[in-house]
């Protein structure tokens, strides 16, 4: 099963320009602890609600920051033609909870989440991941 038949689309995001005020405020809207930052259809990087509280309210910067300031660059992804079973092993390698996925033209075009992993039906997917990102916490 590739990831592209379990990955969530319709990615809602923000730009880098857009500010942390914002960002949490689309994370409440849409029930998500992630925004995918991306410019001229390119994913440049994903701010958390972890990001916007250490990184942005522990220290003090105010609402109107621009996410840019405290986002997080260099994102691990994934390709909607990989294998679910593969994808899992690679988010279990990495520990993460979520990854993008883009096309092979390295466009966004979905997230993958434990959650996805676990509607693949793969017990093996869901395990792998589920014991790489316990590991981390």
């Amino acid at each position: 099963m590739k990831i592209s038949e379990v990955m969530t689309k319709d990615v809602q995001t923000a730009k880098p320009g857009h500010t942390i005020q914002e960002a949490a405020s689309l994370m409440a809207k849409i029930d998500s602890g992630a925004i995918m930052i991306e410019e001229q259809e390119r994913l440049v990087g994903m701010i958390t609600d972890r990001d916007i509280a250490v990184r942005g309210v522990a220290k003090g910067l105010p609402g109107n920051t621009p996410v840019s300031k405290i986002m997080s660059d260099g994102v691990r992804y994934c390709f909607e033609d990989e294998d679910v079973e593969q994808v899992a092993k690679n988010m279990a390698d990495i520990q993460l909870r979520r990854l993008p996925v883009l096309n092979r033209d390295k466009r966004l075009v979905g997230v993958v989440s434990l959650g996805n992993i676990a509607s693949a039906r793969s017990q093996t997917a869901s395990a792998t991941v589920l014991r790489g990102v316990a590991q981390a916490h």
